[in-house]
């Protein structure tokens, strides 16, 4: 028997999960950052899903009184011991949001030369630290924010064009912080961990430019205020740039990368016995495509080498869903219900696919699990996969399977995972390909690159 005959399909890719988690919990990651700093005035700010978790850390490090202000989502703050906490609403900014941007810019306003502001910035700031630039109100950012996610535009297109319309994102806030130093420490959530993207990098150089705004929001026809679109026509909405001197008293370290948490859990797969393919953290686009990109992999897997012992494809990144229909559901159960359908008769395949921060979408879940007889399940319940799908309706058709994943709020934000474990059908998997070869992926996932490799 091999050792990947004594494995718990669902128990594995659970602990897969944890472990990319646990690697991007603030707490592990921080510390070490925080060991050469000198400077007695210390004073915290950030913004984030896991900037209560980041702010605490550092509390725990110094252990003496420090200052500061984070904001945070509903239901991630923990307590901190000098550093006030604050909650306001993702991804759609609310009051609370604006009224604590407020607070933390005004925290600044005394502190001179001898002061550090370590900042603390992970997945979430760009909602949550909301103080749009005039004449921009905060509704009409509202209305921006949801006709871009309902667009399905990605992450990087999301925060160029918030940068632009904000007092305190794209570097605005360095500005605010000199003639104090900062040190900013980011946990990320981008493809790439850029830290100008990573919570819009308030602290940041901003690369990008209005008219990079602006061909983002014509881009996925966006409405905007004709005084708004007027401002970033004349660039007076810029945001400062690499060269800019403000950012000369300013250091930035990413604390915790997608990549190297997927990596962790890779290593522990390998270290169950199994053969583990690691497909990257740089998985984006659509989840509807990225879910055939992975079948297409298995399937060409399965053709090369029918009689293999069971594997697992791991990946990381984050993908996005164009929204057309009615129902409920983030990109990470709109993968695995594609995924259920891509992989039908293809083989034995459990599957797990999370937000990394216990929320995926706007629902209360962190994902979904994708068993063998989730199709035949759903059948036995009227349920028609295809349906929900066309609906973005996922969410309602893994709450009948009960096969939602419910963590709550995990404190972290290191992007999305998932994690296929294939047990090979080899009866099907010869008589399929005995005449037939599966489709190549698509290179835009880095997924052709790999097959090369194989």
């Amino acid at each position: 028997m091999s050792r990947a005959d004594q494995i718990n399909p669902i128990d594995l890719l659970l602990k897969l999960f944890r472990t990319f988690v646990a690697n991007g919990a603030a707490d592990r990651c921080l510390p070490q950052h925080l060991a050469n700093i000198t400077a007695e005035n210390i004073h915290v700010v950030g913004a984030g899903k896991a900037a209560a978790a980041m702010a605490r850390a550092t509390e725990k490090h110094f252990a003496r009184p420090i200052s500061g202000i984070v904001v945070t989502r509903y239901g991630h703050a923990v307590d901190c011991s000098y550093v006030d906490v604050i909650e306001a609403a993702h991804p759609v900014p609310d009051e609370a949001g604006a009224a604590a941007a407020k607070r933390i810019v005004e925290s600044l306003v005394n502190l001179d030369q001898t002061a550090l502001v370590v900042c603390v910035i992970s997945g979430g700031a760009s909602a949550l630290l909301a103080l749009p630039d005039h004449p921009l109100t905060l509704e009409q950012k509202r209305s921006i924010t949801r006709q871009l996610l309902k667009a399905g535009a990605n992450i990087e297109e999301i925060n160029c064009v918030r940068k632009h319309l904000s007092a305190v994102k794209g570097g605005k806030l360095m500005q605010k912080i000199s003639p104090a130093s900062a040190l900013t420490l980011c946990i990320s959530d981008v493809v790439g961990d850029d830290p100008s993207v990573i919570g819009s990098g308030p602290t940041v150089a901003d690369p990008s430019t209005c008219q990079d705004a602006l061909a983002i929001l014509d881009k996925h026809q966006v409405t905007v205020p004709k005084t708004v679109r007027s401002r970033l026509l004349s660039g007076e909405l810029e945001t400062p740039k690499p060269h800019d001197p403000v950012f000369e008293k300013s250091s930035v370290i990413v604390a915790a990368k997608p990549s190297a948490c997927l990596k962790e859990s890779a290593a522990l797969a390998r270290k169950l016995g199994l053969r583990a393919i690691n497909l990257g953290a740089a998985i984006k686009g659509s989840a509807n495509e990225a879910a055939k990109e992975h079948a297409d992999l298995i399937r060409l897997m399965l053709s090369q080498s029918p009689n293999q012992e069971p594997f697992v494809v791991l990946s990381g990144g984050e993908t996005t869903v164009k929204v057309t229909g009615n129902g409920k559901g983030g990109p990470n159960t709109q993968f695995i219900l594609a995924l259920s359908l891509e992989l039908q008769q293809t083989a034995q395949a459990y599957a797990i696919a999370c937000d990394s921060d216990g929320i995926d979408g706007t629902e209360n879940n962190a994902g979904a699990l994708l068993r063998p007889d989730a199709l035949q399940r759903a059948k036995e319940l009227g349920l028609d996969p295809q349906e929900h799908l066309d609906n973005n309706d996922s969410y309602q058709f893994f709450k009948e399977l009960e096969d939602l994943i419910i963590t709550g709020p995990t404190l972290t934000n290191i992007n999305d995972f998932r994690a296929v474990y294939v047990v090979p059908n080899q009866a099907w998997i010869k008589q399929k390909f005995k005449t037939q070869k599966p489709a190549l992926c698509h290179d835009s996932a880095g997924v052709l690159k790999f097959i090369q490799l194989l």
